[in-house]
């Protein structure tokens, strides 16, 4: 069993940057991958970034590529999500997620895989 909290949200003005944090409690996060989605109002959760279990590979959606930036340290239970440039289309709540299963395809961009959600940060970018 894993539990995710997310902090570090907030709003910031375009053009700035955030950290989210994603604190893990429970022995297996290392062996999870691990993702960050987001919910804007009124559209559908999608994926934003995901880490390897190992931290060796990242994946990114087409839109926060060179912007976003996310990590992993495994020895504190911690996942990171680096945010600059950040525009007022990436206004939404933010929540992290760990995929406990093997796959072979690599890190999956669909939230039915994840099988541990933290509850989401708001983070409000303003124009």
């Amino acid at each position: 069993q894993v539990q995710l909290v997310e902090s570090g949200g907030g709003l910031v003005r375009a053009g700035g940057s955030l950290r989210l944090s994603c604190a893990a409690s429970g022995r297996t996060f290392s062996s999870c991958t691990m993702g960050w989605f987001r919910q804007a109002p009124g559209k559908d959760r999608e994926f934003v970034a995901g880490i390897s279990r190992s931290g060796d590979r990242t994946y990114y959606q087409d839109s926060v590529k060179g912007r976003f930036t996310i990590s992993r340290d495994n020895a504190e239970n911690t996942g990171y999500l680096q945010m600059t440039s950040l525009k007022p289309e990436d206004t939404a709540v933010y929540y992290c997620a760990a995929d406990r299963s093997y796959r072979r395809s690599g890190i999956s961009t669909r939230g039915r895989d994840y099988d541990y959600w933290g509850q989401g940060t708001q983070v409000t970018v303003s124009s």
